[in-house]
């Protein structure tokens, strides 16, 4: 009995070790490494590096003297705010990507709130039916579901869009809904709104129907039992929805590219130019690992509030 309790104890211990493993691995380890290359200079940030056993005898190892200028440059954009003139293009970029990402978060839960709502409450079969339907984008490359959209927005008579609307009568010439930041927003929403709905539909399909039964009997109108029941209980989906989606929303770079036109700079795209065009890997590492501990507040404050919301229940 000793025996088969150690066993189950350390099969236990190493199963609990798996997910810490991988977050070691795909985690830790890279950012260390972005670390890294942000605390040095353009010339030693970029591999090839120099084993320090090639160096001359009694050299200094320039790459183990953290260098600060990129986090200086940040600051200095920072104090820099709200003054004419200043050149802020890290810090419009991030507005850029914060802004966005907001927006495509809010009308992702928007649409995808009423979608999986529905599903939830649907029959079985149908339930099964319109997932698939869900899920059905991931079938194809990301990519290829990009440039449909540009496709679709094309700004001349060739466009989808606008060849409808021709056709209808409803504009006189074609509209410029391609490369601005409405076609970026769009193209954003529309790729990241499983990520809303899959979240949001696993809480609200196990919602106890028995509560809104009970809601109804006590004279509660639909609008007011989901004002007061529904929306509620599904808090924790709304959060996880909502992480899943302004995150990588935050730091999206094909979508801005592709269908901005390099027109909506977002905080991607300046990562890409400097790891890039520009090469200056320190200050791109810098980006990121800014941007990486500015998104760990938000998480955390919504895990904690996911947290309390599951202890009040």
């Amino acid at each position: 009995m000793k025996r088969q309790s150690f066993f189950l104890a350390r099969g236990r211990f190493w199963v609990g070790m798996l997910p810490w493993a991988w977050m070691l691995l795909f985690f830790a380890l890279p950012f260390a490494l972005i670390l890294k290359v942000s605390l040095s200079t353009p010339e030693l940030a970029i591999p090839p590096y120099v084993p320090p056993f090639v160096m001359e005898p009694g050299a200094v190892l320039p790459h183990l003297r953290p260098d600060l200028a990129s986090y200086r440059r940040l600051h200095d954009e920072l104090l820099a705010l709200g003054t004419s003139g200043a050149d802020l293009q890290y810090l419009s970029a991030w507005g850029n990507s914060l802004l966005l990402a907001a927006l495509t978060t809010l009308l992702c839960l928007l649409i995808g709130y009423p979608f999986a709502y529905h599903i939830a409450r649907s029959r079985e079969a149908a339930r099964n039916t319109l997932l698939m339907l869900v899920m059905l984008p991931f079938w194809t490359s990301f990519l290829l579901r990009v440039y449909a959209w540009m496709v679709l927005l094309d700004s001349s008579e060739l466009g989808l869009v606008n060849r409808l609307l021709l056709a209808a009568g409803l504009v006189d010439a074609p509209l410029q809904l391609l490369y601005n930041a409405g076609a970026v927003l769009v193209g954003m929403v529309y790729s990241y709104l499983p990520f809303m709905v899959l979240p949001l539909y696993a809480n609200l399909v196990k919602l106890d129907q028995r509560l809104l039964e009970a809601a109804a009997d006590l004279g509660a109108r639909p609008w007011t039992t989901f004002l007061r029941v529904t929306l509620p209980l599904s808090r924790r989906g709304i959060v996880a929805g909502s992480m899943l989606v302004f995150i990588p929303a935050v730091g999206e770079f094909v979508i801005p590219d592709l269908l901005g036109g390099g027109d909506v700079l977002m905080i991607g795209r300046k990562i890409w130019d400097d790891f890039g065009p520009n090469q200056d890997w320190p200050m791109a590492a810098a980006v990121a690992v800014t941007m990486v501990l500015v998104l760990i507040a938000p998480i955390v404050l919504l895990h904690r509030h996911g947290r309390n919301a599951e202890e009040e229940q």
